[in-house]
């Protein structure tokens, strides 16, 4: 039996490659998925039973759970799925650009533009402009950071290790620039803001809902297509260019599409830490390192993570309604910790 099966379209110009067993890991996280979905909808201040969710969300329920279920929970438990889903595969594409175990939005700085874009909105503008233009200020914020990171790196190319560095620097600085709008902004504010820094997708809508589907439907085909440059890239520019890959080219169109997942995630959720650098590890044990198979699963462990973490907050301590981004950052600085420890004479 042969491991990999090929996938190609009609006229044999497109094609792309997967191994059995991540075929088989893939199904089984999508199941998964699809039952956080259900039970998440099930479990709160009062349990509503998994048929009762189901015959609600098709319509042919009394109507007695029509409010709690698809008002309340389901746009919620969808929004942590979406969410995780998109920093997840964002983590996984920074981590193969940059050929780092430590990478992800939230260590180069991709996160720290969208928030600092999206305090300065709610400190600055939010009495004037209307709020549904936030998802928005906060995409241009990652963008306009990631430009910026990108052309400071920029030395006859981009290389991996200048990238992170001035990330980090840039993360700094936008970090500061947060708290420097959150010291002048009212208390109220200031009080809103910071639930939105810590992470967190309490209040979601289908609004939200709507708002991040987008982003992934568009990129995740994008990102399988010039993630799988990503499997040559692994052994050096050198050698990636002498197999006809555009290095730079394709460097710079997966960081964008990170860009993309991690601000379209900050803008509904705030900044919820450490998915991206968590999930892209796990799933490489689960699937190896192809990298089309490893970004869906990185995609789907970070919708995992990001819902448990949020099932946790909403559940475990009524009635307090803890933020989401508490308990990644929980898992992740260990984490963290551990892989600095672990990779400590690669540095």
């Amino acid at each position: 039996m042969r491991k990999m099966i090929t996938f190609r379209n009609k006229k044999d110009t497109l094609s792309l490659q997967m191994e059995r067993k991540s075929l088989f890991i893939i199904g089984i996280c999508m199941v998964l998925v699809l039952i956080a979905s259900i039970l998440g909808t099930s479990v709160g201040n009062d349990f509503i039973s998994p048929l009762n969710v189901l015959q609600t969300i098709f319509g042919l329920g009394a109507g007695d759970h029509d409010f709690v279920v698809l008002t309340l929970r389901l746009p919620r438990v969808l929004l942590s799925l979406l969410v995780g889903a998109a920093l997840g595969m964002s983590g996984a594409l920074l981590q193969g650009i940059i050929r780092n175990p430590l990478a992800s939005p939230d260590v180069i700085g991709i996160t720290g533009g969208a928030a600092v874009a999206a305090v300065g909105f709610v400190t600055l503008l939010g009495g004037t402009i209307s709020i549904k233009l936030l998802p928005l200020f906060a995409i241009m914020g990652a963008m306009i950071t990631t430009i910026i990171i990108y052309l400071l790196a920029w030395k006859k190319g981009v290389s991996p290790i200048r990238l992170v560095l001035i990330g980090i620097g840039v993360s700094a600085i936008t970090g500061a620039g947060t708290t420097f709008m959150l010291i002048l902004s009212p208390f109220y504010t200031a009080g809103q803001a910071y639930i939105w820094l810590t992470g967190s997708v309490y209040g979601a809508s289908w609004t939200d809902v709507r708002t991040i589907i987008p982003v992934i439907v568009i990129v995740l085909p994008l990102a399988i297509w010039f993630a799988r440059s990503l499997n040559a890239q692994e052994f050096g520019d050198d050698l990636a260019t002498g197999l006809g890959v555009t290095v730079q080219r394709h460097r710079s169109a997966l960081l964008l599409c990170s860009v993309l997942l991690a601000g379209g995630a900050v803008a509904v959720a705030g900044t919820i830490g450490f998915v991206g650098l968590i999930a892209p590890h796990i799933a490489r044990k689960l699937v190896g390192r192809m990298f089309g198979s490893m970004l869906i699963v990185s995609g789907l462990v970070g919708a995992l993570l990001v819902f448990a973490a949020d099932l946790i907050a909403r559940t475990v301590f009524l009635p307090l309604d803890v933020p989401a981004g508490v308990f990644t950052a929980g898992v992740g600085a260990p984490f963290f910790l551990y892989l600095l420890f672990k990779n400590r004479n690669q540095f």
